[in-house]
């Protein structure tokens, strides 16, 4: 899962994007309206979690200018402005969720987990190819009902390539999948996640193989 997180509180965004990343969840992080807007229309998210009181205004004034300018990610309000009234302003006023502040963790990830689930016609929530099965429920890899024991990168870009079996995967999309907004990414670093995810994939011969498309991107399909 792809976030965007607009918080304009130093150590609160630094806490929750540390606490987010812990769970496997790619957060880019922005602290006004206006980088908000800039960056919505460069990258595509899962989720947009945003505060309400901002350098630049209300947070909920954000919302009609995503739908015009065709952003279809649900909307959260995570705010301190927690009374009924306030929710009900939020609610109104667009969003698909409204958090108050102070929250559990958990209970933020489930509320996320919801938002981004899509109706279960067109999304399972596990995929099997060859002998490799992927819970994208509870983010786990597993070969004869065995777990597999991967990093979180590696772990992001199977989750992006068994989304599509078969299919070429772009290499950029892989990039977004595995990175947030503001990692510096080494020309090699992906290879190298692919490299050792490949390795471990053979080592339990997960009946499958990731291959490079010269110049596009990868693609996972079971062999023979």
């Amino acid at each position: 899962m792809r976030i965007l997180l607009l918080e304009d509180e130093p150590e609160m965004a630094s806490a929750l994007k540390a606490a987010l990343e812990r769970r496997q969840v790619i957060v880019d992080h922005v602290s006004t309206l206006a980088d908000a807007e800039a960056v919505v229309e460069l990258w595509s998210y899962d989720v947009i979690v945003l505060d309400r009181r901002l350098p630049d205004g209300e947070g909920l004034s954000l919302i009609p200018k995503l739908r015009a300018l065709r952003v279809e990610a649900p909307i959260m309000m995570l705010t301190a402005l927690g009374a009924i009234n306030d929710r009900v302003a939020g609610l109104d006023g667009g969003a698909d969720d409204y958090l108050a502040k102070p929250f559990a963790v958990e209970e933020l990830m489930a509320r996320l987990r919801a938002l981004g689930r899509r109706p279960v016609t067109l999304k399972s929530d596990q995929i099997m190819v060859g002998r490799l099965t992927y819970d994208f429920r509870h983010r786990e890899a597993v070969v004869d009902d065995k777990p597999l024991d991967l990093l979180r990168r590696e772990r992001l870009a199977l989750e992006a390539l068994m989304r599509r079996p078969g299919r070429t995967v772009l290499r950029a999309t892989l990039e977004d999948s595995v990175y947030a907004m503001e990692d510096e990414i080494d020309s090699n670093a992906l290879n190298s996640h692919l490299s050792r995810l490949r390795r471990k994939l053979e080592e339990v011969a997960a009946g499958v193989e990731i291959r490079a498309i010269r110049n596009l991107g990868y693609l996972l399909r079971a062999t023979a």
